[in-house]
């Protein structure tokens, strides 16, 4: 199914709107963001709250400026925040925790994103000691994209929960995929919000929007991220043509993630029988399938693939990340098992 003969497995970011996407950002009522009068923007908003359980959300142009806005209003310049090693705010968003937030970042050690509560409570740091900046925050990543779409377990978010409200902790969740752990898992996105006090989703991913992520929590944080938003240079005018699109992904394209999640397993299980290739299927939980080469360079296996049409991204050294959404079906799966085959043979 690709697009125009390019089958991209580099992310689920490509995915381009559906054609109901595009009626409807023709068709949709606009006004001004900026001064909170664009209706359609309120009705993602308010479609957006009522999914994640949250008093109120608020549209931003992307998943690192939702991520930098909740920070900067909950952690704020000169205190610390936990967060994993691996995360995608502390590896993947500019630095922005300490750039723009102004706060200290302390990395924590995990299994596939799950920091143990004894981990999180041994690097908590009051206010009694100058040299140290006061912990008042954590975050965490569900599904986490650099252990391949790994879903943080609902005992698990509501244990975190509890210490965070037992330590006086903003408890973050970069929730980017949120939906695709939550329809993995089988239950409502809202269960696995419902233990954070602010989580950020995209809907420009899986879900298939071009543009766009939300920021939920309750009515006071979203007030503040508003003045951050309009800062950071994200307050956009007749924004309803943007949201337009992503009421369509929050009420149409939801459940249709559980068939990335299978091809992702197929694309998986292909792989783990090709000698040359490292991975364990079992840890395929969602869309993003990650694999070690044993006897190739990256970029030499990147470059081959590309002249089959298929296109991957290179995820360090030895590592390669492939990723399913609704612009590839089965054939593209097979497809690129074939030619992936043929190059480890």
């Amino acid at each position: 199914m690709g697009y125009r003969g390019i089958f991209d497995f580099r992310s689920d970011t490509v995915t381009r709107p559906t054609e109901e996407m595009r009626r409807a950002m023709y068709q949709a009522e606009v006004g001004d963001d900026v001064l909170r009068d664009d209706p359609t923007v309120l009705r993602l908003e308010e479609l957006a709250a009522e999914k994640l359980g949250k008093e109120a959300a608020l549209f931003v142009p992307s998943g690192t400026m939702g991520n930098t806005i909740a920070l900067k209003v909950a952690v704020g310049e000169g205190n610390e925040i936990l967060l994993e090693e691996k995360s995608h705010i502390y590896n993947f968003e500019s630095g922005n925790v300490s750039r723009i937030v102004g706060a200290l970042p302390r990395p924590l050690p995990s299994k596939r994103g799950t920091v143990p509560l004894e981990v999180l409570r041994e690097n908590i740091h009051g206010g009694d000691r100058l040299h140290i900046p006061p912990t008042v925050a954590l975050s965490l990543e569900n599904t986490h994209n650099y252990w391949g779409g790994a879903v943080l377990k609902p005992t698990y978010l509501e244990e975190v929960g509890k210490f965070s409200r037992e330590m006086g902790l903003h408890f973050h969740m970069d929730g980017a995929r949120i939906f695709n752990a939550a329809v993995a898992l089988g239950i409502p996105a809202g269960e696995l919000a419902s233990h954070a006090h602010s989580v950020m989703f995209c809907v420009s991913k899986g879900l298939s929007a071009p543009v766009g992520s939300l920021l939920v929590g309750n009515r006071e944080l979203v007030e503040r991220a508003l003045r951050v938003r309009k800062f950071l240079g994200g307050a956009m005018r007749q924004a309803g043509i943007l949201a337009a699109a992503g009421i369509v992904a929050l009420t149409k394209m939801v459940d249709r993630l559980a068939e990335d999640h299978a091809r992702a397993r197929k694309l998986a299980l292909g792989l783990s029988a090709m000698d040359g290739i490292e991975i364990d299927p079992a840890e395929v939980e969602t869309n993003i399938v990650i694999f070690r080469l044993r006897k190739m360079e990256v970029p030499v296996f990147l470059e081959n693939l590309k002249k089959e049409g298929i296109l991957a991204l290179g995820f360090g050294k030895s590592r390669v990340r492939m990723v399913l959404h609704k612009d590839l079906d089965d054939r593209d799966v097979e497809k690129a098992l074939r030619a992936i085959s043929r190059m480890m043979s």
